[in-house]
């Protein structure tokens, strides 16, 4: 009878942990973008009241890829000494803190700065969700998977969409607009806090598990091998484009004459789109064996998303927050071919590290390059022009990588 009992107790503390799993899962996953999608729509307030150049607020959309390939390389160490809940709390403290501060300052160089603490624990938790995921629900990793892509997609959506409202219902300011997703990240501390004081966690990786020889071995095949290479270009394409998009939509349709609230409403149904299609996409790339269909058919619908824009942005803007939305689509499906090209789990981890750092440092030049041809030529046309070209090699990458090949 004690036993049962005892059994029974286990039971029940297991499913709470669970529960609280899902829910620490969600809310992080719903703070991994509203402090970049948050900022375009009222990006050119900022900008006036900053004293920011256009060059400038190119940087400022690199920042995200900075952090994620700097501090996200970083982040497997820190889960080995800290436990990978422990850094995800981190991370979320430090999304709440950038979040809340930012909006208090009057120049641009600490307005970047708190833009990167914030971006830096959004960069943490975005490499160690997955072994969240991985370690948590080992039966389910490809469902929990999905429900944190649908949630990341509903905070960039969200926060795209709801961002000038928020700053017109105190009065306008840009300021309160952005600092109040602060309070999102706020709310995903407290799981993540009980999470970290369950002694049920359990290490990234086993201490002696493999020979050092033998894993830094592993290694060197992986940065080597062209199926890695062509990963983490198609990765720092397609984050090229996610964070042109992210950071130059609003702007581009307020340009092209409409209003602030209509140019939030386009940017959000980009985002939008990928909570069903995300879901969906991954689903199906992962009964694939080969995955170069998808990833040419996504880059035909950014090809086709960018020359409208290029064309004119104001005669179909619907149309083009479509194409792009379904474009921006190809960041599950290179999260799923990392996983499909490695033939283990200790090679999946090593390959999204090299993919995802190596693509995100590819990333940072685009949106600078954005930025500084807007400045120079005072329109959208030359930007865009850029932004095609690198879709060509976008969808060349993605079919060498969509290949039946594995590491």
């Amino acid at each position: 009878m004690v036993v049962r009992t005892k059994s029974r107790g286990h039971t029940r503390s297991t499913a709470w942990t669970q529960r609280l799993a899902v829910a620490a899962l969600v809310l992080a996953a719903l703070n991994l973008r509203p402090a970049v999608t948050s900022l375009g729509p009222v990006l050119e307030e900022a900008r006036a009241a900053l004293g920011m150049s256009a060059t400038l607020a190119g940087l400022l959309t690199s920042v995200p890829a900075v952090c994620f390939a700097l501090v996200g390389s970083a982040a497997p160490r820190l889960a080995r000494r800290h436990g990978p809940d422990g850094v995800v709390l981190a991370g979320m403290a430090a999304v709440t803190a950038g979040l809340a501060l930012r909006p208090l300052v009057a120049n641009t160089p600490v307005f970047l700065t708190l833009s990167g603490l914030a971006l830096a624990g959004i960069a943490v938790a975005n490499v160690l969700l997955p072994v969240v995921v991985k370690q948590r629900f080992p039966a389910r990793v490809g469902m929990m998977t999905g429900l944190y892509s649908m949630a990341l997609n509903l905070g960039a959506s969200t926060a795209a969409a709801v961002t000038v409202p928020l700053a017109g219902a105190f009065g306008g300011d840009w300021r309160a607009g952005l600092g109040a997703w602060a309070v999102l990240a706020a709310v995903a501390v407290p799981p993540w806090l009980a999470l970290a004081r369950d002694g049920r966690r359990q290490p990234v990786a086993q201490p002696g598990s493999e020979d050092a020889a033998a894993k830094a071995g592993a290694d060197v095949r992986v940065a080597r091998n062209p199926v890695a290479w062509a990963l983490a270009v198609y990765f720092g394409l397609q984050a090229t484009s996610a964070y042109v998009i992210m950071g130059w939509l609003p702007q581009i349709f307020r340009d092209s004459g409409l209003s602030a609230e209509t140019a939030g409403l386009l940017f959000a149904l980009t985002s939008v789109l990928g909570v069903p299609l995300s879901f969906v996409l991954a689903a199906v790339a992962g009964r694939l064996r080969d995955q170069r269909g998808v990833a040419v058919l996504l880059g035909a619908f950014g090809l086709a998303g960018y020359a409208g824009l290029w064309a004119a942005p104001a005669a179909a803007p619907w149309l083009w927050a479509v194409l792009l939305g379904v474009a921006n689509c190809s960041f599950p499906l290179a999260l799923t071919m990392i996983a499909m090209r490695g033939r283990d789990g200790a090679t999946v981890i090593r390959l999204s590290a090299f993919a995802q750092s190596v693509g995100y440092l590819l990333s940072i030049p685009g949106p600078i390059l954005v930025g500084a041809l807007y400045q120079h030529t005072g329109g959208w046309r030359a930007p865009l022009a850029f932004v095609v070209c690198l879709m060509l090699p976008q969808i060349a990458a993605g079919f060498f990588a969509g290949r039946d090949r594995q590491i």
